[in-house]
Parts: C-alpha cells; structure tokens; sequence
C-alpha cells in the first residue's frame, strides 16, 4: 500500500424529541434519544444493519407509503387464509396450547378487527384479499419497467388542531413538555390524548423518552394508583424491549433476557409481566427445543441459568433439548411464519421442467452456467458472492429471457440498479426492490394481484428484512422462481431479521458459491478480510492508500484534503464521485462534523433552504433504514427538490428536518449495496468499539477504483477483522424453515461443485 502524491505515508441525526420529567422536576434531556432517533431518520443503527427497502412511488400514484400498508394488510389477510385452510398448524403457531393458545387467538383477532384492539400498535383494518394465486404458463416477452417520474416523498398524516391541543392539555397536567404533543400524535394516533390519560407509559411509545420519564409523567397523572409492576408499565416495557431488540436487528427476545431487563427497571415480579404482555397482546410467546407445549409454567420459566434455558425437572427426560421460550412482536412473529411458508410454497411448487442446457453452455463463466443448471430445477436457490459475482445473475436473466420466462432483476439501491443494467444490456432487465414492490417499477401485477414474472433474482438479499422479504415473496405467484443473490461478508439489513443468512443456514435450498474473485488490490483487500485476514495488497497504481493520523482533528483534514483534492490529481475522479464513510454519525470525526467539514470545502452557503444549498450532496430517508444519496437541485413551495441518481424527488419542507442530512460523508450501514469510484474510509480513534469484520468487509468494498483508509485506530483494525465476527441476532426463521422443508428442497444430487 502507497500513499498519494502530496500525502504522508503512513450514531444518527435527527434531534431527539425533548423528554418528559417527573412532576415537579424540569423536564431531564434525554439521554439514549439521540441516538436512536437518529438511527430511524437517517437509516443507520447502532446494531449491524442500516437500511430497509422502501421507497417513493410517482405522485400520481399511491405514496410508496400507501403502497407498503396495502401489502402488508394482503400480507396479514393471505397469512390467515393459509393457516386455516391448512389440515395441521404449522410448528411455531402450533406448538401453542391453552392459555397461549387463546392468547394467540385473541391477538390475531384484534389484528383482524374483529375485537377492539390495544393501541400498543395502530394497525388499519386489514384489506380484503385477492383471489388465490395459481400457477401460470410462461409468457411471451416482459413488460418494460416504468420510465422514472418524479416523485413527492409521503408526507406523515396531519394532526387536527383539536387533537394537538388536547394531547398538549395531558402533557401539562403530567409536566411533560409541550413540544412532546405532535410526535404523541403521530405515534399514537388521533386518540393519542385518550391512550395517555388512561395509560401514561403510552409515552414510552414516542422516540426519544425513557423509562424513568415516562414513569414521572405516570405519576404525575395517576398518584398513588401506579406502581412499579403496575400492568400497563410492564407491558409498555415489554414492548420498548422488543421494539428496541428489533433495531439491533432482532425479531425475538429469550424470556430470561426479557425478565432481566424488567427486573433492571424495578419490576418486582418480572416473571408476571411477561404473562402479563402476552394477555394484553403486546408479545407473542414462543417455544424452542423440547416436545411439550407452552403453557403459563414455562413462561415463568422456573429458575433459568445464565443463557436463560430452563433446567429439566425431575419428570423430564433427561436427553431433551434444551427448552427456551421467546418473546416477539406480533408482526415480525407472523413475517417469518409467512416468510417460511411462502418459501417453502416456491421450493414445492416449481415446474423442473425445461432445457437449460444451452444457456447454460453459453454462459460467460462456469460459476453462471452452474447458476444457470442449478435454478433450472430449483424454485428457490442462494447464490453467494462478491462484486464481480453480479455477472452471473446477470447471465441468468439473460438466459431466462431468451428462453421465453418473465425474468427480472431487483436490487436494493438505485445503484445497484444500475450495474445490473449495465450487466444485462437492458435497462428494462433491473429495478430497485422498493420500485417493484411499490409498482413504480417493474411489470406490475397480474389479474390475480401477483408480480408478473416467471424468475426473480434480488441483489444485495443480505440488505432484506424479515416483513419486506415476507411481503415479496407472498408477491410471488406459485411456480415462479427466485433467486436470493449476495454477498454473505457485507453487513445486514436494516430492519429485523437476518432473512440471507437464514436461509443459507437452513440449507433449505440449493446454495451456489461463485468462483469468481473481486479483481485488484482492492478485491485482494476485502477477499481477505472475509476469511478474517487484513493482509498487505501490492498496489502499483496506488488503488490502496493508508494515510496515518493521531487525532480527529487531523482525520477530517486529510479527509477533505483526499476529496478536494488529491483523490481528482491523482485518478482524475472528482470529488462528487467520491465517497467518504466512517463509523459513525457522533463524535469529531462522525458524518456530522465531516459533511459540515467538506461543504465548506466543496459547496459553501448558507444554507437557505432549510440548511441545504443547490450543489450539495444529500442522503433522503423516505423511510426508516432506507437511504438514498441525491444531489440538492433547488427549493420552492412545494419543498426541497432532489436529484436522487437521475429521479428527481421533491421532499416536503415539514419532512426535509427529519429526513434529508448532507451526504458526502455515510455510515458503512448506509453505504451498504453501493459502491463510488472512490472512497475514503475515516477510522478516528474513537472508532475502534464501532468495527467489526463485517463493517471494514463493507466499507473497503465501496471503492471500486480508489481506496483511500484514514487510520487512527493502530491495532484495533487488525484486531476486528481478525476477532470481532458478525453480531448474532435472534430470529426464527431458521427453525421456522427447517421444519417445512420437503425432501426434493435440496436438490442433493447438486450438492457438488458451486453447490453446497
């Protein structure tokens, strides 16, 4: 590694909402708020993932927003059907009996509308659901994607003026701040100041408040009627305990954890308030390990050791597994059942009929042709790889095109798109995941409500969570395939679950690994990070670079000196096509200080629409985890106009404060699926808590000619790619999928060569 000509050799954004105090105290700061409101508006967490698919639909049509609540009611009403016209239940939901049964029962009705639900979480009714999917022959040719239009980001609900004044009115008898009442409502709803006069821990639903402060607000309000194992706070803080979980990338929670951390807020008897969640439909209650059912006993869970597994009384069989018992949002509990289901649905369903033989035998590399064989008799295949890998599901497109067969290719970032474009040849061959789901892109639907294809392969799978996978795959008709394309080193999705490396894991599927490596230094680079080795790359042309520094100070100076000026002297690569990221948003050397850093370099203004100018790079979040790099172009009364990779958007002006940060600088979480010409990777000094091996595997694979590594950390970055592995997250959809799993899945006559 060399440095350039001229060098020496050598968390998120959004203001939290302000907290309320226990009356007669002023209102305290808050304290994690930040953080974890900035995590939700700029689409990176603190845990491992950063981005969730979503995306803006034209404005002529329904919002991406719309478009999204309308699939997941389909979602919930398909979900329902399914089960019922099933002659045994499948084994999560089974395997409930008595109390947890009828508990099961009653929250699904709630959801369902049939009873009137808890406002724990607000849920339309659900929509009614389309004729049944069946098979269908293969088409003529595919429809074309929709050209791009532009498109308005989804403006939140307004609040009525009564609801807000009413809402301020219990905030000032609890001695809460004012300025608390509109995220209350848009957390809550029009009947937010009902919910938190009856129940005050309500609170604890809007970002930004603590425990403590909610318990303050309860007191204020209720007196000597609330206590700490009141049942509305332990439920709320159950809630908060998986909501918080699921930013970290969880879908379930072990009940032993659970009971801990409601002990740690004064809980007196933690093992009634986990009953207590699941009566009141905030949680549902699941089993792993062992052959007996679920009943109150096991959710009290005896004495559980230090894993939280409960020890085998004497009547127990002494070989049993292990018996653990977890806790999970309703949702993301019925997205993985979903998910398994509708997987499995794929893998039962497909016709293994055909001759590949010859688009197998023109494939441009024997990892393709293999690709190619492989989903000629698979419904669902995993392939697995790194950039240069994208080929081969490009030659599989191309491959089932030419054969007749609906294919398509979605990607997760604009980005993204565009490289699958360029790889197939045709433009009409790609589509972002959050454009097709939404109908923007894409072939749209047939006349039974499913995506209009025969083969779809998504890129990036390991950027999929739990509820958009469901929601995709349901989307799939029966006997369509789908290929799960990644690259299993990068880090997770934003949102819950850890849908790619679950499906690898279940080995539900044939698996097909490329043997095409990343070429140059830079692919040498991160290939060997992979395997947990940070190994000197020769890079006669300077495409990696290591630029020693002492302190932050000096980090985001030989930042802004590489972008201004000696990335463009030496590569000819603009500044605008270079991309820095660092570990965090906080901090001396975080996004905020290096954005404010290079726009006075590169754009200086004064920031007269809302802090942005014309000219300055951006990053819009039109959802939660989601993050879409853009150019700001100008403003009117309508909003912020963006040009968001050749899509011009327009941004609200009451959405632009929560939503669009200045974006020359990103986390690794939301760089996540893209990649730049260039990039400046920024390790201050107190970076070091912050790497893992799946974030330096991301964040040196965004480069792909220039590498530029601005290091302060000394040997904490040998040390995280070497021993800090990926975070563990907790999930069901691995079990979930193995239990459905039918003897032809496999294909296990393929399991050699590419295929594991």
């Amino acid at each position: 590694m060399t440095a350039l000509p001229g060098e020496t050799p050598g968390t998120d954004d959004a203001p939290a909402a302000p907290a309320p105090a226990p009356a007669p105290a002023p209102a305290p700061a808050p304290g994690d708020s930040a953080e974890e409101s900035e995590a939700s508006a700029d689409g990176s967490e603190s845990g491992e993932g950063a981005e969730t698919s979503a995306d803006t639909a034209p404005a002529a049509e329904l919002s991406e927003a719309q478009a999204e609540l309308a699939a997941q009611r389909e979602l919930r009403e398909r979900i329902e059907k399914r089960k019922a016209e099933k002659a045994a239940p499948i084994s999560a939901g089974g395997r409930l009996s008595g109390t947890a049964a009828d508990l099961l029962a009653a929250v699904r009705a709630v959801e369902s509308g049939e009873k009137a639900g808890t406002a724990f979480f607000a849920r339309p009714a659900p929509a009614p659901s389309p004729a049944p999917v069946s098979p269908r022959p293969a088409p003529a040719a595919a429809q074309p994607s929709r050209p791009a239009a532009p498109e308005t980001a989804p403006a939140p609900q307004a609040a009525s003026p009564e609801a807000l004044d009413a809402v301020r009115t219990v905030l000032a008898r609890g001695g809460a701040p004012e300025a608390l009442a509109r995220p209350a409502v848009d957390a809550l709803g029009e009947q937010a100041a009902e919910l938190l006069r009856t129940d005050p821990w309500h609170l604890l639903a809007v970002s930004g408040v603590r425990p403590e402060q909610a318990d303050g607000f309860a007191r204020a309000l209720l007196g000597s009627e609330c206590g700490p194992d009141d049942g509305r706070r332990t439920a709320a803080l159950v809630g908060r305990l998986l909501e918080r979980a699921a930013l970290q990338g969880h879908t379930a929670l072990d009940a032993a954890a659970v009971r801990t951390a409601l002990a740690g807020h004064a809980v007196r008897d933690p093992d009634a308030a986990v009953l207590n969640a699941v009566e009141e439909g905030v949680a549902l209650l699941f089993r792993e390990g062992g052959d007996a059912e679920p009943d109150e006993a096991d959710a009290e869970g005896g004495e559980p050791d230090e894993d939280g597994v409960r020890e085998a009384g004497p009547a127990e069989d002494a070989d049993a597994a292990p018996v653990r018992m977890f806790l999970s949002l309703d949702r993301y509990a019925l997205a993985e059942e979903s998910l398994a289901d509708g997987l499995a649905r794929l893998v039962n369903t497909c016709e293994k009929t055909g001759d590949w033989t010859e688009a197998a035998a023109a494939a441009p590399s024997p990892s393709a042709a293999e690709l190619i064989r492989t989903v000629a008799s698979a419904g669902l295949v995993v392939h697995s790889g790194g950039e240069a890998a994208r080929a081969e599901p490009a030659a599989l497109i191309a491959a089932a095109r030419g054969l007749g067969l609906r294919a398509l290719g979605a990607a997760h970032s604009e980005d993204g798109r565009r490289r699958l474009a360029a790889a197939t040849g045709d433009p009409a061959t790609a589509v972002t995941l959050a454009g097709l789901l939404s109908g923007a892109q894409g072939p749209g639907r047939d006349e039974d409500g499913a995506l209009a294809l025969d083969l779809l392969v998504v890129l990036d799978a390991p950027q999929l969570d739990v509820e958009g996978a469901a929601v995709l795959v349901e989307a799939l008709a029966d006997g369509a395939r789908l290929v799960l394309s990644g690259d299993p080193g990068v880090l997770g999705s934003a949102g819950a679950g850890r849908v790619y490396a679950d499906v690898l894991a279940a080995r539900a599927c044939p698996q097909v690994v490329s043997r095409t490596p990343d070429p140059g230094p830079i692919g040498e680079l991160v290939s060997g990070i992979g395997i947990g080795e940070l190994n000197q790359v020769d890079a006669p042309g300077r495409e990696v670079v290591i630029v020693p520094v002492r302190d932050a100070g000096e980090a985001v100076h030989r930042t802004v000196q590489l972008v201004a000026d000696s990335v463009p002297r030496a590569f000819s690569i603009p500044a605008e096509e270079t991309q820095v990221i660092t570990v965090g948003h906080g901090g001396a050397a975080g996004t905020r200080a290096l954005n404010e850093a290079l726009k006075q370099r590169l754009n200086p203004g004064p920031g007269r629409f809302g802090g942005f100018d014309p000219g300055d790079r951006v990053v819009h979040v039109p959802a939660p985890g989601r993050a879409v790099p853009g150019v700001v172009r100008s403003a009117d009364g309508e909003g912020l106009h963006l040009d968001c990779g050749g899509v011009p958007v327009v941004v609200p002006q009451e959405r632009v404060e929560t939503s669009v940060r200045h974006g020359w600088a990103l986390s690794a979480h939301q760089a996540a699926g893209m990649r730049w010409p260039a990039a400046v990777v920024v390790l201050p000094g107190d970076a070091a808590q912050g790497l893992s091996r799946p974030w330096v595997y991301t964040a040196f694979g965004r480069g792909e000619r220039h590498l530029s590594v601005v290091h302060g950390v000394d040997r904490a970055l040998p040390h995280a790619v070497a021993e800090v592995p990926a975070q563990e997250r907790t999930t069901r959809l691995r079990p979930l999928l193995e239990a459905l799993l039918t003897p032809d899945a496999g294909g296990s006559d393929r399991m050699t060569g590419d295929v594991r």
